[in-house]
């Protein structure tokens, strides 16, 4: 007993000891924190003085609207184009001006930009993904990935969209209530997390791998808005579990694409065209007696394909909502979309809309794209500078800095009157899409420029012709229920609320 005694005397003695020696590090460690962040800033505006380790993460998670607004105001009112700041021990800059930014989407390469897709998106998606890869073995992939976009395999999905979404919109109709209105964020999410999964993995995913994967997918998206702590405990570690999760449940779907594209059959979903196309290349890779083609494996396109259904299920939702907020609030381009669809399609018909239907809903186009624009889900495409870059002729970005480029500044810039909501700018008449297609990057620019687009934008227009068809709706207004909320894509602040009904013309 008197030995353990003097043993505890001991090691608070020399904690006491070497208590002023400990702080005097940790003073250190600070001061050089601060002092590189001052270097790595110089004269860009930003805050002079950053919380230690963690920076400014904690604001940006409690409010990253205001966050991320200050970053643009920043840029803007320094005349610069570009602000800085810091996170979790990360420099970053916030990029504003439409030409700087297209000088970081160029320069996607190893030895400049890295794509990342999130502030800590290797932690959490896992370094084997489509954005984190360069040069020819990303031209490779992306040549694979063609197949899944082609006319026929649009066509496809088309059908498979429209079933998805007809389902969803009666339901909403089912749960509506003239005394109450209707949040439509979850039930967006719900639907097209329905619509991706059975478009990407078709018959794969049993209802019981459905349950899982949704739960998973909810883990991982509370993940994306966290603090990046990789603990147990923490959403962030939840999060990253979760994306293991849901890629292994894709690769099982995938080895039974093969096996059914083996057998002959049809293709019937997004996987089944990719693995038709990747079983002739690695049949010809086994005549020729040589390794099959690399990205061919169960796993690694499991994790593309988790890529896919991340792209297309977090920014449809974006889009879905601001669809409704922006059409409600604008009655005259809402009844002639009404009147473009109508003569087009009737839901009273019973038949699908087809492929050259949608074609002939140019303004509804328009209007899906003016929305995209004006609210671009994705409003920042994260990079990390794999070394010093001169962005402009007075200043280097430092090796290591994150940098935001960002989509939704950029959609303010150029276009004729760009904070009005009109989609005639997408007419033959305008045609801004061409005159200002450097300032539309709701779908990035460069060689990781979304392979998807086409497929996104026919969902929207699906939804939107279908949606206005079916449904009248009222916003139920309140102060600043237009006002934007990162989910972690940009969501209307009061998740879209509206009062719903049936209407008179629609079965």
């Amino acid at each position: 007993m008197n030995a353990i005694q003097v043993d505890g005397d001991t090691i608070r003695r020399t904690l006491a000891a070497s208590g002023p020696y400990l702080l005097c590090c940790l003073v250190l460690l600070v001061l050089l924190e601060q002092l590189s962040y001052l270097w790595k800033k110089g004269p860009l505006p930003g805050p002079h003085f950053i919380v230690p380790f963690l920076g400014s993460a904690v604001p940006m998670v409690i409010n990253p609207t205001r966050f991320w607004n200050r970053q643009a105001a920043l840029a803007k009112s320094s005349g610069l184009g570009f602000s800085a700041d810091y996170l979790v021990g990360r420099f970053i800059l916030f990029i504003r001006s439409t030409d700087l930014s297209h000088k970081i989407f160029a320069n996607v390469r190893p030895d400049a930009f890295h794509l990342i897709g999130h502030p800590f998106g290797k932690k959490l998606f896992g370094e084997h993904n489509l954005i984190y890869m360069f040069d020819q073995q990303h031209k490779d992939l992306r040549r694979r990935i063609a197949p899944n976009f082609t006319p026929r395999a649009l066509s496809t999905y088309l059908a498979i969209q429209q079933h998805v979404i007809l389902s969803h919109l009666r339901r909403w109709l089912a749960l509506s209530s003239r005394s109450k209105p209707l949040s439509l964020r979850l039930l967006c999410r719900d639907l097209n997390l329905e619509s991706s999964q059975t478009v990407f993995a078709g018959p794969y995913l049993t209802p019981t791998a459905r349950d899982q994967f949704n739960r998973d997918y909810n883990l991982f998206n509370v993940g994306l808005m966290a603090i990046p702590f990789d603990l147990p405990g923490f959403a962030f570690r939840r999060a990253r579990l979760a994306v293991a999760r849901l890629i292994q449940t894709l690769s099982g779907c995938v080895s039974q694409s093969k096996d059914r594209m083996r057998a002959g059959e049809e293709p019937s979903c997004l996987v089944d065209f990719w693995m038709q196309d990747t079983l002739r290349e690695i049949a010809e890779a086994e005549d020729s007696g040589v390794p099959p083609p690399p990205e061919t494996g169960d796993l690694e396109i499991g994790g593309h394909l988790f890529d896919f259904l991340f792209a297309a299920q977090d920014a449809s939702t974006s889009s879905l909502l601001w669809a409704v907020a922006l059409l409600e609030s604008h009655p005259e381009v809402l009844e002639m979309v009404r009147a473009e669809v109508a003569a087009l399609w009737s839901p009273e018909s019973g038949a699908p809309i087809g492929a050259e239907q949608l074609r002939e809903m140019r303004y509804t186009e328009a209007v899906a794209r003016e929305v995209v624009r004006i609210r671009p889900p994705a409003t920042m495409v994260p990079h990390i500078a794999g070394e010093a870059f001169p962005l402009t002729d007075w200043y280097t970005i430092p090796k290591g800095a994150i940098v935001f480029p960002s989509a939704y500044e950029s959609s303010f810039q150029g276009f004729t009157d760009p904070e009005r909501f009109d989609p005639d700018r997408f007419l033959d008449e305008r045609q801004e899409d061409r005159v200002y297609k450097r300032n539309f990057l709701a779908f990035g620019a460069g060689p990781h420029q979304c392979v998807g687009q086409r497929y996104a934008i026919n969902h929207l227009v699906l939804f939107i012709a279908m949606f206005v068809s079916l449904i009248d709706f009222k916003r139920h207004r309140t102060d600043g229920c237009d006002d934007i909320a990162y989910v972690p894509t940009i969501v209307p602040k009061d998740d879209c609320q509206v009062y719903l009904s049936r209407r008179c013309n629609s079965s």
